[in-house]
């Protein structure tokens, strides 16, 4: 592993110490800051010439920023003849902006892509993208992780009997029919139709939930709004014990409020793809660790080893 060099940004310094510490490795020594009018300042404090190096970086909120420091670094890296270089992105920011939507707007997603890969990108690692054809955006190799096995293992210790694996939309039911297999758990869909790109109206519910514990399964919450709009109606329908399973936990606005108030979430699930400030923790926000799962892609991919059969 003598060959292997892990560096990160500002985005989720924690992140990657725990990732370094499942490989026992040390992280590399890099200088991330500001000049003073505000133009981010990158250099790399140690030769890293011929190695194989994984930038550790979430493109999270603030996205402008947190985007930036890895290009930048990427650039450094690539300056400094790293032999591969590879962006990890557990979190990959403008996911959402997938396709075209409305008139004249931009597929930002597919504009990140090609900037990760002009500052020099040899390959991307991410986890549970927003839409899967953002693989197709990149012209160098992806891996795409799932976080369906660190939820999983955690509610496979609770022992829930009765259990439903509900999707908030429609457009879930894939992600919700890999846990609900994992876990030999019912399905449902909760059915719902966007009046504005804040606001939803639920209609009716695919399924069966009366009197089941539920999971409710989603690749991020943002505001809360959508998800908690389906605990609601959930709870209407008789369900019984309602948990959030949500790889990525953005809360922005008034989400840790929404939470707050929710009498019938009893337990939101988030990983640390995305570092959860201070101000936003609560009782019944529990945060699972990814960085064994990225610590072993990372091992694997230096190796030249499968990372799908982490899936197996």
């Amino acid at each position: 592993m003598d060959k292997l060099a892990l560096v990160t940004g500002n985005a989720h310094p924690e992140l990657a110490k725990s990732i370094c510490k499942y490989l026992k490795l040390k992280l590399s020594e890099c200088l991330v800051g500001r000049f003073s009018e505000g133009e981010i300042r990158v250099k790399i404090e140690e030769n890293i010439r011929g190695k194989d190096v994984f930038v550790i970086q979430p493109t999270c909120p603030p996205a402008n920023d947190t985007l930036m420091e890895l290009l930048i670094l990427v650039d450094a890296l690539k300056r400094a003849s790293a032999k591969r270089i590879t962006a990890v992105m557990p979190y990959y920011g403008y996911a959402r902006q997938d396709r075209k939507d409305q008139p004249r707007v931009p597929i930002t997603a597919k504009l990140v892509a090609n900037l990760i890969t002009v500052a020099g990108a040899d390959r991307v690692l991410t986890m549970d993208l927003h839409a899967g054809q953002i693989q197709g955006f990149f012209d160098i190799p992806l891996d795409h992780l799932f976080a369906v096995g660190v939820f999983v293992e955690y509610f496979e210790k609770l022992k829930l009997k009765d259990l439903v694996v509900v999707s908030p939309d429609v457009g879930g039911i894939k992600m919700a029919r890999a846990y609900a297999k994992r876990l030999n758990a019912g399905l449902a869909i909760v059915d719902k139709r966007r009046i504005s790109p804040e606001s939803t109206e639920a209609e009716h519910i695919l399924g069966e939930i009366e009197g089941k514990n539920i999971i409710l399964v989603d690749d991020l919450i943002s505001t809360g709004s959508s998800l908690i709009e389906a605990v609601e109606i959930l709870a209407n329908h008789g369900a019984k014990e309602i948990r959030a399973a949500v790889s990525h936990g953005v809360l922005c606005g008034s989400a840790i409020e929404r939470v707050d108030k929710s009498k019938n979430l009893k337990e939101l699930l988030i990983t640390d793809s995305i570092p959860l400030d201070n101000q936003k923790k609560h009782p019944k926000i529990k945060v699972l660790s990814i960085a064994e799962l990225l610590g072993e892609a990372i091992k694997r991919i230096y190796k030249e080893e499968s990372v799908s059969s982490l899936f197996d």
